[in-house]
């Protein structure tokens, strides 16, 4: 069997698409198959991609994107599968994917772990967001042969163009890479965040609690991002996220956050930052958003909070209390390796190609 992974953004860099498909690619080698990764960017344009400036190279790397994809629609014969994650291409109406389904009859499993059919509200680049035409996401579903929804929210949405949608979660594999166990016994309690720079705005929900708990105890907020948060908190650590670091990074955590607005982009989270905290044996702290009530067992591997009272209750628990810490974050993990583990998932991955 020949598969190619048409994908945004080059192999290795990407969150989604490393914990969505990248990590499941060694299954597909023990099994016979080949694979292909086609991304639309190359690594010149990625590492500039969230940098100000570079308008030029951008520009430059874009078009270049497009001619790639042109030049991929001639070599498609070979390949028994296309898998296409998010979008072939960023911008305008989906001409790839149209060619590729209805033109060429190929069978596409379409990927989505975020709710891509419409404007993240946190979206800055009005010029950008007028032309990235939301709509396709509909048609590829209606064109696509089988779909691969990160959470059940998704799979709702799907479901109205195509009956054949597989749930399928983002995983963390918990024996190569989130494979050590937090030691939660340490002088210093950290509580921690991760995320990247268009989802820094959460973290409005928790900043008014951190700087009540700071007046009584004493601690650090680590937040580990791409772009350095503006919070009036003294008790603020800012790491750079680093691939090379990441779980070195997470593992300082004692505790951690996953703090989202209730909106409809929201909804369509997969509550990737719990399953790496979990994943550690770090118990989560979560809003009842997306994905999260369906990781987070309330006051079992962590807890889930709507109202500023509920999150300083929690995190105060947490802090204070070292041996629900360690309860808790070995529960947490538990939940992980059983049910959002690359390993429990496997199959359900594999059966995509089928």
């Amino acid at each position: 069997m020949n598969i190619l992974f048409i994908v945004p953004y080059p192999e290795g860099k990407a969150p989604s698409q490393r914990f969505r498909f990248e990590q499941y690619l060694p299954f597909l080698k023990e099994k016979g198959w080949n694979y292909t990764l086609a991304p639309f960017l190359d690594n010149a344009t990625w590492t500039i991609l969230y940098k100000q400036g570079y308008t030029l190279k951008k520009a430059a790397g874009v078009l270049t994107g497009f001619l790639r994809r042109l030049f991929l629609l001639f070599n498609l014969g070979k390949y028994d599968f296309v898998f296409i994650h998010r979008e072939a291409a960023p911008l305008g109406p989906p001409v790839f994917e149209y060619i590729i389904t209805k033109v060429l009859k190929k069978k596409v499993i379409y990927d989505f772990d975020d709710a891509i059919w419409m404007e993240d509200s946190a979206g800055n680049n009005k010029i950008v967001s007028g032309i990235k035409w939301y709509d396709k996401v509909k048609s590829i579903c209606r064109w696509a042969y089988k779909i691969s929804a990160g959470n059940t929210y998704l799979s709702n949405f799907a479901l109205q163009f195509n009956k054949q949608v597989i749930l399928n979660p983002t995983t963390i594999d918990t024996l190569n890479l989130h494979n050590e166990v937090k030691d939660q016994d340490t002088k210093r309690i950290v509580i921690g965040w991760t995320g990247t720079h268009t989802t820094l705005r959460h973290l409005a929900i928790v900043t008014p609690v951190i700087a009540a708990l700071e007046k009584k105890y004493d601690f650090d907020f680590c937040v580990i991002s791409n772009a350095a948060p503006e919070l009036p908190l003294r008790s603020l650590k800012f790491k750079p996220w680093k691939k090379e670091t990441e779980i070195e990074d997470l593992l300082s955590f004692n505790i951690g956050l996953m703090p989202l607005e209730d909106d409809a982009w929201a909804k369509g989270k997969c509550a990737f930052k719990a399953l790496q905290y979990m994943a550690l044996g770090i118990p989560a702290i979560v809003s009842p958003v997306g994905m999260n009530s369906e990781v987070v067992d309330n006051g079992k591997n962590g807890f889930i909070c709507n109202t500023e009272a509920e999150w300083y209750n929690a995190i105060e628990t947490l802090l204070t209390q070292p041996e629900v810490r360690r309860s808790q974050g070995k529960a947490a993990r538990g939940k992980i390796i059983d049910n959002y583990s690359v390993l429990a998932n496997q199959q359900n991955f594999l059966k995509l190609f089928s």
